[in-house]
């Protein structure tokens, strides 16, 4: 794996490497890692926090140039690409609902659900999550396992720039219909966002539960309830509104995450 990582970084600094075959061997041999889930471009540590690879991310990258495009033929359909599209959903024990789509390079573990959506290459689903329709994971997003990204749901990507950290959904979340989360932002644990919440990393996400509000960037702390908002801003035309997401309240810890899920959206009229 350090000879892989130091081939990666040297073809990084020095393109004229990618013309070499071990240059180009190394970075198909990171993208089949990916592919098979034996390597995260971010993985989660013991401590709640995440470890972002950004030789992987980089691997990724140098990826698309040594690629040639190849017209590839699914029935009918036909298309012109330069990453082929992720096999073998059977064997892996993933449902793929026509007209889903995984390119190669993306993990998807046992038991997870594609309905007619996207996942970029990079990612990483976990188990027992579901792809709704139209929904997208954008390239390297990290979706935890029991995860549910509603309909029309966009988990933006991040290829460059390379210093960010990938978008990331824990486990046991539900994400509500078109929501738009991206920029490296991290729904932690259990979360649940309401239809339509925007979240980027300058996104003001104000937990108004208590007595004063409490504004976080980038981050929805583990087993909040969140609703779209709006809060005023001063600019030189005058005052306005400008949407931000609101923390409403926090899911009961409970070993029946379905449960506990609705419970939540009963409790304070969420709409997903």
């Amino acid at each position: 794996m350090q000879e892989l990582q130091n081939t990666i970084e040297n073809a990084w600094d020095n393109r004229d490497l990618l013309k070499e075959s071990k240059t180009q061997e190394a970075i198909r041999a990171v993208i089949e890692l990916l592919d098979k889930g034996k390597v995260r471009v971010a993985e989660p540590l013991e401590s709640g926090e995440w470890q972002v690879n950004q030789w992987i991310k980089k691997a990724v990258v140098l990826y698309f140039p040594i690629q040639t495009m190849e017209t590839i033929e699914v029935g009918p359909f036909e298309f012109h690409d330069k990453i082929p599209l992720k096999k073998d959903f059977a064997q892996q024990g993933v449902r793929v609902v026509p007209h889903a789509i995984a390119r190669h390079g993306a993990y998807l573990e046992k038991g997870v659900i594609m309905m007619p959506s996207y996942v970029n290459i990079g990612a990483w689903v976990g188990s027992g999550s579901m792809v709704d329709t139209w929904a997208t994971v954008g390239s390297c997003g990290q979706i935890g396992r029991n995860v549910h990204l509603s309909g029309g749901v966009g988990i933006g990507g991040v290829l460059e720039p390379l210093q960010a950290s990938p978008t990331i959904i824990e486990d046991n979340c539900f994400i509500g219909s078109r929501c738009i989360v991206v920029e490296g932002v991290r729904v932690e644990k259990e979360s649940v966002l309401g239809a339509n919440v925007v979240l980027t990393q300058s996104t003001h996400i104000i937990d108004v539960t208590g007595n004063e509000p409490v504004t976080h960037k980038g981050r929805v702390p583990s087993r909040s309830v969140v609703i779209p908002g709006t809060y005023k801003k001063s600019f030189p035309a005058g005052e306005y509104n400008v949407a931000c997401a609101l923390i409403i309240g926090k899911r009961k810890p409970s070993t029946d995450k379905k449960v506990s899920l609705n419970e939540a959206l009963r409790e304070y009229n969420v709409s997903v």
